[in-house]
């Protein structure tokens, strides 16, 4: 897959068929999205692409929101590779880009830098400056600039159109499984294992700590059903997102508790895969009392990753 920053870096391709956003989390949205482009491209001997922005224009229309994303740029690239998306364009959203009108998005962007002949785009896409632009004016400007649009209707599950926000609402709120059903996969998080305070270990609990990105949206504090991945293997655990509040002020971390497997992953790279959240978080009284609530846990979360495997095996 070719990624090319800028117009001036783009050269001209067979047919372009292409989508336009920032496919953030790659959900079931952006799946469906993708392959329509990918398999119309086929269809006409065209070039299947996306335009994307860098920064997210968030981080330029509102600098002071405290936005967080749903993917790295690394996990992006590669969903969007393994789409068959065949060029990634990025250009630049800084605070000129975001003056340009409806029009001169479409004449200067679209037509005369990237010579689009197909563009599919969701039917509540807006455009231009202040996103005056939408879909009417799309398919308005598109005929005269000499490309066809194609609106493309929302993904909805359990009613409710499925978008990136929705996908934050719920993992904020700790409600992994229903962003699992919008993304098509478990909600995960990366890194590379730190020394902790070793107080998993000392109450019989040893755990694989995690520093929190800055920039990722995080699940709501609590414990979790989960899978991590590490050497390409997929091992069930159970993982606590927190402060640990029963030893007083910490720093918020994600702790990994592996059900069935015990290894020293001191500086190694995992990735948690979030299944089902089990309880929030809470204070305990003393140690102890923690130890015997995370006997609970590790009962629960056995339970749990079982009926999840269970529903895979029969879907």
């Amino acid at each position: 897959m070719k990624i090319t920053r800028g117009l001036t870096e783009h050269k001209q391709v067979p047919h372009p068929v292409l989508t336009i956003g920032n496919f953030d989390g790659q959900h079931r949205g952006h799946q469906s999205l993708l392959q329509t482009v990918v398999e119309t491209a086929t269809t006409t001997g065209g070039t299947p692409m996306v335009l994307t922005f860098d920064p997210h224009p968030v981080k330029v229309l509102a600098p002071g929101a405290d936005f967080r994303l749903l993917t790295t740029m690394d996990e992006k690239l590669a969903r969007l590779q393994g789409a068959g998306v065949q060029e990634v364009l990025f250009l630049e959203f800084n605070a000129a880009f975001a003056t340009l009108s409806p029009d001169a998005f479409v004449f200067q962007i679209l037509r005369d830098g990237v010579g689009v002949r197909d563009l599919f785009v969701g039917e509540h896409f807006a455009f231009g400056k202040g996103r005056a632009g939408r879909i009417a004016d799309l398919l308005r400007l598109g005929a005269q600039a000499g490309f066809q649009v194609h609106p493309v209707s929302p993904v909805r599950i359990d009613g409710e159109v499925v978008s990136s926000t929705r996908i934050r609402r719920l993992l904020q709120a700790g409600d992994v499984s229903g962003a699992a059903r919008c993304l098509g996969r478990p909600y995960s998080l990366d890194g590379s294992v730190v020394q902790g305070q070793q107080r998993g270990k000392a109450l019989g609990w040893p755990t694989a700590n995690l520093r929190l990105p800055d920039d990722r949206v995080l699940p709501a504090d609590g414990v979790y059903a989960t899978t991590t991945v590490w050497n390409q293997r997929s091992l069930e655990s159970v993982s606590y997102i927190g402060t640990r509040p029963t030893f007083g002020p910490g720093e918020r971390l994600l702790e990994v508790y592996l059900l069935d497997e015990q290894a020293d992953l001191y500086g190694e790279a995992i990735r948690v895969q979030f299944v089902e959240r089990l309880r929030g978080d809470l204070v305990f009284n003393t140690a102890e009392e923690l130890s015997a609530r995370i006997d609970v846990d590790v009962s629960l979360a056995r339970q749990t990753l079982k009926a999840a495997s269970q529903t895979v095996m029969d879907s």
